[in-house]
């Protein structure tokens, strides 16, 4: 998205001035994106909208005589009222120009965005943690390099040492005359022009043949002119296959009884927030749909998303499923291993114990990047006691065990569709500025 500043400028603003407006509209049109997902279904993420920012965002600051306070002087016309030296009171509230608005406001501006310009701005700065280069993929074009010169080609892109050494040879192959040889010639026919003023000898014979070999030097030289067209020469880019990374991401979605459509809607829209990311800044991006209760399967995105099957709750079956996946097909010598998993922290006691040993001794020191989402009630009883956000699961407290590994593993939780944006930037922000953000 593209941002004009369209503005006159008569207060001589500078042009860094400038940039920092445009860089905060864009801001507020970003952030104005975001807070729009909160609302949108799950199959209108990545449609295209109109969005708002309040037109007092934009405004520069300025300096302005305050309302109120310091010292002022006046020179007012007579009136009936007051003499010289009454002290008049000051009106309440500061008086009519005191900044408070009367009658209608301004509007907010409104931004009409593509679909294009949407997904640039909401995907803005998310990426893949601890993406590595382990077996290499050569994909689609993905950059360019530079090919040779062409004839023709865009302005930014002329090569002056090319044309100027094309010029150079064009000029000595035609043999244009010199500067040096025209400036001798004419100071010759000055040389005697001034010896036949001065002596009155006859030199028109050879000034005649002078002047007309000067004739003849400067037509030619117009003729060949110092650059033509055919010097210009223009770097030449062409595409080029870059290696990529393969990487695949496992989506392990609980959908058992446990599992409230309120819950289940929360885990879709973090989901569906994830497969728009990896569908839009990677390309060579795999994705695994496994979907479990007491059992789990690998299913395909429409099933994934809006099938009804429930049943019981055993974890540890999504685990084993993703690893008999990764051995079939996916071997961690050659694949980047992401994981995304989100639950409502129920399962068997009984089954706690293999689940944590394949989560950490089994899944953790092949992947790259480990994500748990553990969804709630939207209103939580210890919530309305003033109690924590969400009581601490069985699931999560064994997985509070495991060792994180420098941020490989990360645990959130959410309990309104409000929660899941900011939840998702917070796991897939870049390293910088997750860690910016951490700081403050």
């Amino acid at each position: 998205m593209h941002i004009v500043d369209r503005r006159l400028n008569p207060g001589g603003k500078s042009l860094v001035n400038r940039q920092r407006f445009l860089r905060r509209a864009k801001a507020l049109v970003q952030q104005a994106v975001r807070d729009s997902l909160k609302d949108r279904s799950i199959k209108d993420l990545e449609q295209e909208g109109e969005v708002t920012i309040p037109r007092d965002e934009v405004h520069e600051p300025s300096f302005r005589r305050g309302a109120s306070g310091g010292n002022r002087e006046h020179i007012l016309p007579g009136n009936k009222e007051y003499l010289s030296g009454d002290q008049i009171e000051r009106p309440p509230g500061g008086g009519e120009g005191a900044g408070g608005h009367q009658g209608e406001g301004d509007d907010e501006f409104r931004f009409v965005l593509s679909r294009e310009e949407f997904l640039d701005l909401f995907l803005d700065d998310l990426e893949l943690p601890e993406l590595a280069k382990k077996k290499l993929t050569s994909g689609e074009a993905e950059g360019v390099r530079q090919a040779g010169y062409s004839t023709s080609g865009s302005p930014s892109a002329l090569s002056i040492g090319r044309t100027m050494r094309n010029s150079m040879s064009r000029r000595i192959a035609l043999k244009r005359p010199r500067g040096e040889d025209m400036a001798k010639l004419e100071a010759e026919i000055a040389r005697l022009e001034a010896l036949a003023k001065d002596t009155g000898a006859d030199h028109a014979e050879e000034l005649a043949k002078l002047r007309e070999e000067y004739e003849r030097l400067e037509r030619r030289r117009k003729l060949i002119t110092y650059v033509d067209p055919i010097d210009l020469r223009y770097r030449r880019f062409e595409p080029t296959p870059k290696p990529i990374s393969q990487a695949v991401m496992f989506c392990l979605m609980d959908v058992s009884g446990s599992m409230t459509e309120h819950m289940k809607d929360l885990a879709k829209r973090f989901y569906a927030l994830l497969h728009l990311f990896l569908k839009r800044c990677y390309r060579h991006v795999e994705v695994v749909f496994i979907r479990h209760t007491d059992r789990a399967e690998e299913v395909d995105e429409e099933t994934f998303f809006y099938s009804r099957e429930t049943g019981g709750t055993l974890v540890s079956t999504a685990l084993e499923k993703m690893l008999q996946v990764m051995k079939d097909r996916y071997s961690p010598n050659d694949w980047n291993i992401y994981v995304a998993q989100a639950s409502d922290g129920d399962n068997m006691p009984s089954d706690t114990a293999k689940t944590i040993a394949l989560m950490a001794d089994e899944i953790m020191p092949v992947a790259q990047y480990v994500a748990y989402l553990e969804v709630g009630r939207e209103e939580d009883p210890m919530m309305a006691m003033g109690g924590p956000l969400m009581r601490a699961s069985d699931l999560w407290r064994s997985y509070g065990q495991i060792d994180g590994q420098n941020g490989k593993f990360v645990m959130r939780k959410v309990h309104h569709r409000r929660e899941i944006y900011p939840v998702f930037r917070e796991l897939f922000a870049k390293r910088g500025l997750a860690a910016g953000r951490a700081q403050s």
